[in-house]
């Protein structure tokens, strides 16, 4: 862990030249972390990964939960609690005014402030196209809700697909068009989960499967869905865990965010 004067040394050490300013990039990738009353942030998270660290709200009180939210929002002007109540929401909010709360997607969000472009000062910078989210149905929303919601924080705009299930298989082929304009799919099913093998076998992208929880008995929570996901035959496709809508667009955001800079990345290692 640095202290005060190590940062100074190695800030100094920059300064004179002894030490590269990659090196000391390298150094400050695992700093810092703060101790609180109910947890340890990783405050360089964003760093090292391109994002920072995510509130996961179940199960956490609500003064844990403002209190986490007040300490990572004074580091960083993004910020998001997946899994929020009502409640909990209302609570990060008397710590950070400015976030905002989608009931569907239980949610509660800061984005970074409108980047304006010196050419064009009323034209603020886009979110990054590239990415389709489908749901099978209405009662998959709320996870299609949540892939979505992490996607925009993460910088990217979503094309929405919802409610085409494969009960009604001329719905989804009938969008087939828009699927193949995609850097990478989020498949979002519940009941038997056979939309993220249909979509697969339509298109040459990568696709994300979510199983959801939705269904009757044998479905078991989600179950059958992530088994029926995990044996597909269908090529280019991966599955997260069940309802984990957030999980599906941390990866979907890392796909799409390599596509759209590959044109100008160096991939010597």
């Amino acid at each position: 862990m640095f202290s005060e004067s190590n940062l100074h040394h190695l800030l100094t050490s920059v300064a004179t030249g002894e030490t590269s300013i990659n090196a000391a990039l390298e150094k400050l990738k695992s700093l810092p972390f703060e101790q609180t009353a109910s947890a340890t942030l990783d405050h360089h998270r964003e760093l090292r990964t391109g994002f920072p660290e995510v509130i996961f709200c179940s199960g956490k009180t609500t003064a844990q939960v403002a209190e986490i939210a007040e300490r990572l929002a004074a580091k960083s002007d993004r910020l998001l609690g997946t899994r929020a109540t009502p409640e909990q929401f209302e609570a990060a909010k008397q710590k950070v005014p400015d976030i905002q709360y989608h009931v569907s997607a239980r949610a509660f969000w800061r984005s970074p402030p409108v980047t304006l472009s010196p050419c064009h000062p009323v034209t603020p910078s886009p979110l990054r196209e590239g990415i389709v989210v489908v749901a099978a149905g209405t009662s998959d929303l709320p996870v299609a809700d949540e892939a979505a919601v992490t996607l925009e924080v993460m910088g990217h705009r979503p094309h929405r697909i919802t409610d085409v299930g494969v009960a009604g298989l001329h719905r989804i082929l009938a969008r087939v068009d828009e699927l193949r304009k995609a850097n990478v799919i989020i498949a979002v099913a519940g009941m038997e989960g056979a939309l993220a093998s249909v979509v697969a076998g339509l298109v040459a992208t990568p696709v994300v499967a979510v199983p959801t929880s939705i269904g009757y008995g044998t479905q078991f929570g989600g179950v059958a869905a992530l088994l029926a996901m995990l044996n597909s035959c269908a090529s280019g496709l991966s599955v997260v865990n069940i309802d984990n809508g957030f999980g599906a667009a941390c990866m979907a955001a890392a796909i799409n965010n390599k596509c759209l800079n590959a044109a100008t990345q160096d991939f010597t290692l």
